[in-house]
């Protein structure tokens, strides 16, 4: 639809750098025109923790928590965002400027270093398997193709109604409230693990470091600030402990809080982390 005249903006008298789009804007375009308006982003849980029949529940999650890449991390998670069809194979295609300023990279340094920067992401996720990327030959554009979540290089495909892959879902308001921003890599991190499961998710933090590769302080780092910031709900639970020096123990049950969500019923069942 075309904006009246009455209701644009008057750009007369503005300079470049007072009318150019930032990151926020330029990822709600993006959002806008890639993601169709869908309210969440679709991730295999495979990415977030193996099976139980895996030698290893580790998965890529855990590097990226181990090598604290956070910026690779969102990086990742919003090209899947933007991805959302495979008329392209499941590739998106913009100027190397404009990938900077979608991945954040032009907070933080001037164009030149921030272009490199997304050469340097791209790099460690095209190591991981998560995509493949190159330069559009005779262009300064850049081509961004997903493979599977897993990280073995497999073609990827949409998690949902074609196959049965167990996946987690991702709010868009993460970005469209600027939430990612400020959120360390221990909140993300746990946000996702808590995306596969159900309301009143039980972790002991101890269990963290076989269950998904990191380590209990990450962990609680990651639960601490999801509720200081109202992601989640916490409520303690209290039993019996007769050789407990105060006769009882506690743990922690975590539930999201709108608009993030846990797998729900649409979801194939998925067992609980074992040890």
């Amino acid at each position: 639809m075309v904006t009246p005249v009455s209701e644009q903006t008057s750009w007369e008298g503005l300079t470049p750098e007072q009318v150019a789009a930032g990151v926020a804007e330029t990822q709600k375009f993006l959002l806008d025109r890639k993601a169709t308006h869908r309210s969440h982003v679709p991730v295999r849980r495979d990415f977030v923790q193996l099976p139980p029949r895996a030698e290893s529940r580790h998965s890529l999650l855990a590097q990226f928590v181990q090598g604290r890449d956070a910026r690779g991390l969102k990086a990742y998670l919003f090209i899947i965002a933007i991805t959302s069809s495979d008329l392209d194979g499941w590739s998106t295609t913009l100027n190397s400027s404009v990938w900077a300023r979608a991945i954040g990279a032009t907070a933080t340094a001037e164009p030149t270093g921030a272009r490199a920067a997304v050469n340097k992401i791209f790099d460690r996720l095209q190591k991981r398997r998560l995509i493949n990327y190159g330069r559009v030959p005779g262009t300064h554009d850049i081509r961004v193709t997903l493979l599977r979540e897993d990280g073995r290089g497999g073609e990827y495909t949409r998690p949902g109604r074609e196959n049965r892959d167990p996946y987690l879902k991702i709010s868009r308001d993460l970005w469209d409230s600027r939430a990612i921003d400020d959120l360390g890599l221990p909140g993300l991190a746990m946000l996702l693990v808590l995306s596969c499961e159900r309301p009143g998710f039980e972790l002991p933090p101890e269990r963290t470091p076989d269950w998904y590769g990191w380590s209990a302080d990450t962990t609680e780092r990651g639960f601490k600030e999801l509720a200081r910031k109202g992601f989640i709900e916490v409520k303690k639970t209290f039993k019996s402990a007769p050789t407990s020096p105060r006769g009882y123990t506690h743990s922690n049950r975590y539930t999201l809080l709108p608009p993030h969500i846990h797998r729900g019923r649409s979801t194939p069942q998925i067992d609980a982390p074992v040890s």
